[in-house]
């Protein structure tokens, strides 16, 4: 859905960068991973979208870009993603930048929740996001910095019906980096979260979007227009760019004005 990303500012200090990906296959992550590859940045990451990704991997090189890193992996198994997160930086070298993107709405009815499917939800959308972070912290400290940047949602904001679970799960996304912003920052490390508001990925046009959310859309935004992938990608560029050196432990959001 992303098509060719329209990166909108060069940032010099991105050329040469380590950037790891959960979620980098498809939607947002794949604009990322777009991004951050037209930067000239070494990109690795993960996905369960094996074919989407290997396409995706496939595009950046025929563009002349350095080819990003594709590994198939479960977020939810955690000792598997601290493995690929090892083995990527004996690759490449340990990362500068760290993007939690990964995760998945799914929609459900409180009354309909079970503990195994609380658990389930809770091992997609929030314990990665920790692991990961304690993964490449010995990396950034042996550079003497680095930069985590943890995707949340505009969904508890703004009282979303139809997924409680994973509304709570991104709302955590805050505490985490506003608490990891204090441990990391005395090693150069920042850390800060970015928040999406209805991105019109094609999970979300293939199944949700409709003529009410069309005008749910016109209605919640200040600003006209559909907010796209590559509009995320844009922050998330800055926030892993030495332009936003002393940004940490901050929310940027956005989502056109809609919270």
């Amino acid at each position: 859905m992303s098509g060719s990303v329209k990166v909108p500012a060069t940032y010099g200090s991105l050329r040469g960068k380590r950037v790891f990906v959960t979620g980098g296959g498809s939607g947002i992550g794949e604009a990322i991973v777009e991004a951050f590859a037209q930067q000239g940045a070494l990109v690795a990451f993960v996905d369960i979208a094996v074919e989407a990704s290997e396409a995706l991997v496939a595009r950046i090189a025929a563009a002349g870009h350095p080819a990003p890193l594709f590994r198939a992996t479960d977020i939810t198994d955690i000792p598997a993603l601290q493995q690929t997160i090892t083995g990527f930086a004996a690759q490449i070298g340990d990362f500068d930048i760290l993007v939690n993107n990964a995760a998945n709405d799914q929609r459900h009815n409180a009354e309909d929740v079970t503990l195994e499917y609380w658990n389930e939800r809770i091992a997609i959308n929030q314990r990665p996001m920790f692991f990961t972070c304690q993964s490449v912290l010995a990396g950034m400290k042996k550079k003497g910095g680095g930069s985590i940047i943890n995707i949340s949602s505009m969904s508890f904001h703004a009282k979303n019906p139809g997924y409680p679970v994973y509304g709570t799960t991104k709302a955590a996304v805050t505490g985490l980096t506003r608490c990891l912003a204090r441990d990391f920052g005395p090693h150069g490390i920042r850390v800060n979260t970015v928040t999406p508001g209805w991105v019109m990925t094609q999970r979300q046009v293939d199944l949700w979007l409709d003529e009410a959310g069309e005008a749910e859309i016109r209605r919640a935004q200040c600003l006209p227009g559909k907010l796209m992938p590559h509009d995320v990608a844009a922050m998330i560029l800055f926030l892993g760019a030495d332009d936003s050196a002393m940004c940490t432990g901050q929310d940027f959001v956005v989502d056109a004005g809609w919270i």
